[in-house]
């Protein structure tokens, strides 16, 4: 099985352990971190763990204990069963599987899967990237005016996009960074950012799947790190589609390699 049609098989697989939850009315526990936990994303971590990783692959996820082994596999399954926990517990329909699939430090596959907004997005870098099945062909004009940037939800209410104040572009506020990610490889919105750190979990499928899509994404100091490192945490990043890298970085003042 290639890994789209892998990937888009586990997030199936993901979307059946989902069904047994409501978002919106479920109960949360918090982790040794203080970050929420459901049943629902304990369910889907289990059904994906069993069903991804392939003899010699390894395996890092928000809600399984790292295992370094991992450090010495050329293919490594990164993965947050529920990205957006948060707005999964509040029924915000703004909360996602995500999948990304890792080789030699790249990400070079992804998924993500919204059920409550009925959008399935998959891709590689080579293949292209599919919504709901119809491949994505969005190119963005270089223009911040009329632009809509996705924000983090938490961030807007920090005031950290405070510095954003009449700037040309709107922006909207959004959960989970792996949809917004996703959403941007599927065309659906221009650009996103976050400017503070994440970890590989929450953003491996969506670099992969913004570079599948022709746009790009880096951190915030202009590079692309490697993926699958002894500690996953990342600096902030930003994502554009297609036509968009360089008008964005430059108004972030980020190198543009």
């Amino acid at each position: 099985m290639n890994p789209v049609d892998k990937i888009t098989a586990g997030l199936r697989h993901a979307g059946a352990a989902l069904e047994p939850f409501t978002p919106g009315a479920i109960e949360a526990r918090r982790k040794d971190g203080g970050d929420p936990v459901t049943d629902a994303d304990l369910a889907v971590n289990e059904v994906l763990r069993q069903f991804l990783p392939e003899p010699g692959d390894g395996w890092l996820s928000e809600e399984t204990a790292d295992d370094h082994a991992r450090l010495g596999c050329d293919r490594v399954w990164i993965v947050d069963p529920v990205d957006g926990t948060r707005e999964f517990i509040m029924g915000l329909p703004e909360w996602c599987v995500s999948i990304g699939l890792v080789e030699d430090g790249v990400p070079v596959a992804g998924g993500i899967y919204n059920p409550a907004a009925g959008h399935l997005i998959v891709g590689s870098v080579g293949t292209g990237v599919t919504l709901n099945g119809a491949l994505v062909n969005k190119h963005w004009p270089p223009d911040l005016a009329g632009l809509t940037v996705l924000a983090s939800r938490s961030e807007v209410t920090r005031g950290e996009w405070d510095r954003f104040d009449g700037a040309a572009f709107s922006i909207c506020p959004m959960g989970s960074v792996a949809y917004k990610l996703g959403r941007v490889a599927a065309g659906l919105n221009g650009a996103t950012w976050t400017l503070v750190p994440k970890n590989e979990w929450d953003v491996a499928a969506g670099v992969a799947l913004v570079h599948a899509s022709g746009g790009r994404a880096v951190t915030t100091d202009g590079s692309l790190r490697h993926f699958n490192q002894p500690n996953p945490r990342l600096p902030g990043f930003v994502a554009t589609g297609p036509g968009l890298d360089s008008t964005v970085l430059g108004f972030l003042a980020i190198p543009v390699a």
